[in-house]
Parts: C-alpha cells; structure tokens; sequence
C-alpha cells in the first residue's frame, strides 16, 4: 500500500465525520449511536428504467422528465460484453466508452509487428474500423414485471432450497414462453432480481455482434497515473474509447443516440449517469456488514496483498507483461476493498446503517407488518453467526490455488477423490474430471504462493492446530514451503495416474507429504462446507424476505441494490474539501503536464512522444471532472448526460471517499470521476487530428 493511500485512507473517516458536522464523533471518541440519523440517500441513487423517478427529479432539479425523455435514455444507453457499460453517441452507430474496457478489444484486433495498447489506434476511414471478433452491445428494448409469477412459484414452498429450486424454474419457464411471444421473439432474455427479490422484471436485449474498434488513446494516457493515482481525484486520464455498430456490414442507423456537448459542465449543473452497476449490498443487515468486516475482508485483503508481493518479486527477473497485468488487478482490488474495510471499520457509519435499520423496524410496524415477518432481522444474525464459526475452515481449507499454489489444490482435490470413491461415486466422478496434474511454470513463484497460505493459515488457526503441524513440520512457513515442494511427486503425471488407478486405498495411505498435508485439511472443509452452504441458502431466502419488507414499506422509494442491471441516476456537478484545500470541479490538460514533469516523466506518468510537445491551446482545455452521482464497478463506460440528454462525460472512477458505497452512498464526499467531453474533442483536435470523428460528434472541426 502506498504512503498516499495509506493517508487519504486515514483522512477518509475524518472527512466524512467532518462534513457532516459531527467532527467530535471520531473513532477515536466515544459515540452515541442514538444520535446518529440515517441518510435521505443511504441506499443510493440507482433508480430502475421499470420506475423512474420522475417525481423525484421534479423536486429536486424543478425537472419533469417524460416516458419519451426515460426512454430515449434507455435506447441510446448500451451494456458492453458482460462486464461494461456503453452509449450511442451518433445517428451512425458510434459507441463511446472507457479505455480500459477497450484494452482487451484492443489487443484483439492487433495484427503483426503492432501494439495497439501503447500506441494506440485511430480509423482514419471507415474501411480501416476493425471488427472485433466476440464483442457485443446489448440494447435494452423492452421490460416486463414478472414479480407476481415469481413470488407466487416460490410461495408453495416452505423448505429453503425448494424456494430457490421454484424460483429458477419460474424463470426458464418465463424465459421460454416469452422467446416466441410478438415483440420478444429474437431478444436475449434475461430475469433481473431488485430488493433481493421483492421485485422481478424480464428484460429483453437487441444484441449487435458486429462492433469494430474506431479509436482508443494509449494506454499512457488511457491509464494516465497508474495504481497511485487510482480513485484518487484530481485526476488526468483519457479513459475513453469508440467502437461502433455495424448492422448488415454498414454503419447502424439509429435515433437514440446522446449529442455531444464539449461546453456542458458547470458547477452545480444536474447531470445523470446512465449505466450497468454491478454489485451493490446496501441491504444488508448490521450484523452481515460486521461479518464482512471482522472475516471476509481481511481475508481478501491479505489474500490480494501476499499474491500481488508474490508476483512483483517473481516479475523483477522476469518481466512478463501479462504477470504486470495481474499485479495491476491485484493491487487495483486491493486499493478498492482497503477503502470499503475503512468504511466498514468507520463506527459512524456503522452507526448510520443500524439507524437505518431502526427506522426501517419502525415504519414497518406502523404499516402493521406481520409479526412473524419482523423476525427476519434476528433471523439473519442467527444466520450470520454461524457462518463466522465455520468461516476459518470454509476459507482456509478450501482448495484454491490461488491461495495455497497449484500443487497443494491438487492435493486437496486427489484426497477428495480418494474419500469419494467407495461412499460417494458421483462425487468421485465429477472430482475425476478435474484430476489434471498440475503444472508448475515457475517453482519460485509456486514456493512464494504456498509460503504465503502456510503463513496464513498459522495466524488464522494457530500453531496447534493439527493441518498447521502437519503442513509446518517445526519449519517456518517459507521453509516447510520449499521442503514439500521439493518432496512431493504429485507433478509427475505417471505417479498421479498410478494413485489414481490403483484407488482410495493408495491415496488416503499414500506418504506424500502434500497429499499428507491435504488429507488433514478436507474433511474438516467438507464439513464446514456443508454447513456453510445450509446456511447460506437459508440467508439467501431471508435476504429475500427483507427484500420483500422493504419494497412492502417503501415501494419504489428506495432504488434496489446494483444487479448489473441498466439504471440511471442523478447527481450534481460538486467539488469537495479535501486534504486541507478544495478539489476543483474540473481539471485542465494543464494538471497532466504539471504530473508527468513533476515525477521527471516516469512511470506512470510518462507520456508518448507525440503528447510531449503539445500546442498551447490544448493546455487550458479541461479534461476530467467530478460530480455527486452514485456509481460503482459496472458503470464505467457510461455517460454523463444533462437535461437535454447531451453527453457532457464518460464515468470511469470514484474518489477513495466512495469505495464505502459497496454498502452505503454518501453524497457529502462521494465523487463519481469523468473525463470531459470537451477533453476527448480537444485531444482528437490537437493530438490525433481525428477530424472525422470530431465532425461525427460535434459537426465541425473547428
């Protein structure tokens, strides 16, 4: 972690205590969760296209949208692959989205002796636009409510797994009856869960398989600052990107589409961004948030953090580009769950949810909600509390490699098979297929993951603990690591394929000291496997109960949490105290010149050779800007549009106050990051003279 992350990570809470006037409420101080009020907005802004908000956006910004205003919205909005969002962004079929969402494309289209990813690319004709083989857009055209169905299926059952068994039969069966209904026929039909599944819609999507990349920036300026600059602000990326659409090999023709605006951005303007969120848990209870805090999340953190030092100390000789890449993943996670444990570690904001909570209890009996459906919370944190007794062997018993190392995985899964094959054979059946000796590209690197898990698993269960002897022998972590990996022959596949033939006997007697190490591990996982499973079903169920509750309370009052599903919301152009000072709505190309001679033009802040003299009228364009809008993974690569559904931004981060929005949005410093459309003109006009698609967007090149 760096000395900067480690600062904006302390400063976090302080900053939000701070601005909402409740300063002497530190975590250092003693807090009165009594007086702590839930916020208007916890649960976030991410309204569905099945309810806008129209009445809300009236008293908010005095702005009426119409069905018309939502569903241009909505037809010019796009999911990109499964993992993006996107926009149309002109009547011929130009989609707009971030760089890094395109990286992969890139590199996809990369004929010889080129490198799209560091030089960029631009399609100075039509002709030149590559297609992009397996990428698709998903347009969503049309929305149904299938929430009577659902629940009605699920309602005959009263077992835990038969719900859930109900409710995805439910489902296929909608699916296949709308396939062939009028105005169906054709779509990709996908079932969307709202409130944990107090509402249900079907959606149907116009998918275009035929998208060719037209411009993508390098990766220099795409990426512009690397991990320590990222969700941090001010920022200087071009995190941008155009493909577009071809529909019967020419360019589709379409009327829903946001005009550019390059002017658009003023302090204080409403904009709203349209996207695909991808997961939010904003519902969960107290209890749940406490578990993640205490259990989950310091596990992935030190999970994140042992791998990632593993892989830069293997990479310092070896210098493979797709190892950096992983590294910059694991330590992007990481940056991204240190700033949610932060959040979770905040007792104010703890405190916010459990006033959250009261106030949900309250409003709920004077609805007259049903006793036995007010239990639902003590349900829950019964529940919880039996996940957090079986979580250590669920976690560190569970074969992994990327926690334990290839060959340690492989052991727990041949001495599952081994106990499989006399008492359970379709279990031993299905463990067969995955019987592939592993294989160990990097002895270093293999030695480096085990040591780590050892390590682990010694602070997680203790020195007495029986795996943990086993595994350490009296030798430290990194010694029992290079001891059992120089001991065991389980990467030779004729000694695999020898244990595997002669059966369960020779692999539960077997003397290798892995598959010894791995015998004391499994059973104790299956069984805290079973259970965790049990309970995580029944939680399943329970969440979809307070679900239920929630929607039963406040209907549409609350936006849902994220499913990756297409929602828009609304915030205001802001910028926020922070470090001292006050970030400015707006940053300028100015800013980016000032990092990259600031750090001598290292990297991450080097840029290319044609950016290093650049003219001086680009210097006073701006580039990126903040706003108050609640996103989270998913959204990048959607648009800023304001009332005129202009394209005034492309999302394409958070400031670090946001990483707490997983569970919680707070608007007093939650800043969703954006270039500027006026950024992505200047830099086509100035740098690479892409006058075809300044025309396309903006009608002149002037």
């Amino acid at each position: 972690m760096s000395q900067r992350l480690i600062a904006k990570t302390r400063l976090t809470g302080a900053l939000l205590l701070s601005l909402l006037s409740i300063a002497a409420q530190s975590q250092q101080a003693t807090l009165n969760p009594d007086t702590v009020k839930a916020g208007r907005f916890d649960m976030g802004k991410m309204w569905t296209f099945d309810n806008p908000p129209k009445e809300y956006f009236r008293q908010t910004y005095n702005f009426t949208p119409d069905d018309k205003w939502f569903e241009e919205v909505r037809l010019a909005s796009l999911r990109f692959a499964d993992y993006c969002s996107a926009s149309f962004v002109s009547p011929n079929g130009l989609v707009m989205t971030n760089h890094h969402c395109a990286r992969e494309s890139g590199v996809g289209v990369q004929r010889k002796g080129e490198d799209l990813v560091n030089k960029g690319f631009f399609a100075k004709t039509g002709a030149e636009e590559r297609k992009v083989p397996g990428l698709f857009v998903d347009q969503l055209v049309r929305i149904e409510d299938i929430t009577s169905r659902v629940q009605s299926a699920m309602g005959t059952n009263t077992a835990e797994q038969a719900q859930l068994q109900a409710r995805e039969q439910a489902f296929d069966d909608i699916k296949k009856e709308y396939q062939n209904r009028e105005g169906w026929k054709g779509l990709e039909l996908q079932t969307i869960t709202f409130y944990n599944g107090g509402r249900y819609s079907l959606y149907g999507f116009k998918r275009y398989n035929d998208v060719r990349l037209v411009f993508m920036p390098e990766l220099q300026l795409g990426f512009f600052g690397g991990d320590p600059d990222n969700f941090t602000y001010p920022r200087y990326s071009l995190d941008c990107s155009f493909f577009r659409v071809y529909d019967n090999g020419k360019p589709l023709r379409t009327a829903h589409y946001f005009k550019f605006n390059p002017n658009g951005i003023r302090d204080g303007e409403p904009v709203f961004v349209t996207g695909n969120p991808g997961n939010t848990e904003r519902l969960k209870t107290v209890t749940e948030l406490e578990y993640d805090r205490d259990f989950r999340m310091p596990y992935i953190l030190q999970l994140l953090r042992n791998r990632s030092s593993a892989l830069q100390a293997y990479n310092a000789t070896a210098k493979n580009d797709s190892i950096q890449n992983e590294i910059f993943s694991f330590e992007n996670s990481y940056k991204a769950y240190s700033g949610q444990l932060a959040g979770l570690r905040d007792p104010y904001l703890l405190s916010r949810k459990a006033a959250f909570e009261r106030q949900f209890q309250a409003d709920a009996r004077t609805k007259n909600i049903a006793t036995d459906r007010m239990a639902v919370w003590q349900d829950l944190s019964a529940n919880t509390g039996q996940l957090r007794k079986v979580f250590n062997d669920n976690t560190y018993l569970a074969p992994n490699p990327l926690a334990q190392g290839e060959v340690l995985a492989f052991a727990y899964l041949l001495a599952m098979y081994g106990d499989a094959i006399n008492g359970q054979p379709q279990m031993a059946d299905r463990i067969r297929t995955m019987l592939e000796p592993p294989v160990v590209k990097s002895r270093s690197l293999e030695e480096a993951y085990l040591a780590a898990h050892l390590s682990e698993v010694q602070t997680a269960l203790g020195i007495n603990d029986p795996y943990v002897k086993a595994a350490l022998g009296g030798r430290s972590p990194k010694e029992a690591a290079a001891y059992l990996l120089s001991q065991t022959k389980l990467t030779n596949p004729a000694f695999v394929e020898e244990l595997i033939t002669k059966g369960a006997m020779t692999i539960t007697t077997s003397n290798d000291p892995l598959l010894e190490v791995a015998r004391q591990a499994v059973k104790r996982y299956q069984t805290a496997s079973g259970t965790a499973r049990q309970v995580s079903t029944r939680q399943e169920v329970l969440r979809q109960q307070l679900g239920r509750l929630l929607y039963d309370v406040y209907g549409t009052g609350f936006p849902p949490d994220a499913t990756f599903s297409l929602r828009i919301n609304d915030g205001v152009v802001k910028g926020y105290p922070y470090n001292g000072t006050q970030a400015p709505i707006m940053t300028t190309y100015a800013g980016l010149y000032d990092r990259y001679y600031s750090f001598n033009g290292k990297a991450p802040w080097a840029l290319p050779d044609r950016w290093k003299n650049p003219p001086m009228a680009l210097l006073r364009e701006p580039m990126c800007f903040i706003s108050t809008n609640d996103i989270i993974g998913g959204n990048s690569g959607s648009p800023i549009i304001n009332k005129n559904r202009e394209a005034v931004g492309l999302a394409f981060d958070g400031n670090m106050e946001s990483l707490p929005g997983s569970f919680i949005f707070v608007p007093e410093v939650n800043r969703c990051i954006s270039v500027h459309t006026g950024g992505i003109i200047a830099a086509m006009r100035h740098i690479y003279k892409a006058d075809r698609l300044i025309t396309e967007l903006v009608g002149t090149t002037k």
